[in-house]
């Protein structure tokens, strides 16, 4: 009697696996359904672009607004004469500019990897201000605005750690070193436009961002801080010179990357 007791214990519990566990892959399988009122189906969410994380190198293009301005030191000289009464003073002015560019995405290791090297080649179109005021005792002050319109070839070879894939959606974090020449430089009216930068820059970028899965396409809105590290002053014998010690770039950038 206790025998076919415990038989009839383990029975049932295989009957009750045999029921549930069928209805618990059901489950399992359901939950990209989305259900409304009374259990009806309003749609279901597909992983698009499967097979994503296998592809090795991974081409793209982007646009990129931006907003860019210099960091300013202003020099010896400068305090100097503001000591006596006199001098021009530095104002950076933030002023927006337009990027467009190509993207090389190169996954590091196995496709699991969370580690991809990007090279994103491209040509960005600043114009930035600085603002001078003139100060001198007993006078009006002068206001003046040098401005300095460029054309730069952008290298940015970086680095980009990014999080587990969440159905449709994926976060990740970027970085590395930008080399930047100036191809064209604008300056118009140079009798008033008398500021003058180098061409060559080397700036520190890093930012965040979010991939987000299309059928046929991946979209990755992206902002993006550069950091210059050189100063890109080239020093004339003029007033705004000579009120300056150095000139750094500071940009930030929102990229809209469709890979």
């Amino acid at each position: 009697m206790r025998a076919s007791g415990r038989w009839g214990g383990v029975g049932l519990l295989l009957v009750l696996l045999l029921v549930a566990g069928p209805a618990l892959a059901q489950r399992k399988r359901s939950d990209d359904i989305d259900r409304g009122h009374k259990g009806k189906i309003r749609g279901i969410t597909v992983d698009n672009l499967p097979n994503y994380n296998d592809r090795f190198f991974r081409p793209g293009i982007y646009i990129a607004p931006n907003f860019s301005r210099f960091f300013i030191e202003q020099s010896n000289a400068y305090f100097t004469a503001a000591q006596q009464g006199r001098g021009v003073s530095a104002n950076s002015i933030i002023s927006p500019g337009f990027g467009v560019g190509f993207i090389g995405d190169i996954r590091l290791g196995n496709p699991g990897t969370p580690f991809h090297l990007r090279f994103t080649p491209g040509l960005t179109f600043l114009t930035r201000r600085v603002e001078f005021k003139s100060v001198g005792a007993g006078q009006p002050d002068t206001i003046r605005t040098q401005e300095v319109g460029t054309t730069q070839l952008e290298l940015p070879l970086l680095l980009k750690y990014q999080s587990n894939r969440r159905r449709n959606t994926r976060f990740y974090m970027i970085g590395g070193l930008k080399s930047s020449t100036a191809v064209t430089q604008r300056q118009n009216t140079p009798a008033i436009n008398q500021l003058n930068v180098v061409r060559n820059d080397l700036l520190l970028e890093y930012g965040v961002g979010l991939d987000l899965f299309y059928p046929y396409f991946k979209f990755g809105p992206e902002l993006r801080f550069s950091h210059g590290l050189r100063n890109v002053l080239d020093p004339r014998n003029n007033q705004y010179s000579n009120s300056l010690q150095s000139l750094r770039t500071n940009t930030v950038t929102l990229y809209l990357n469709i890979e």
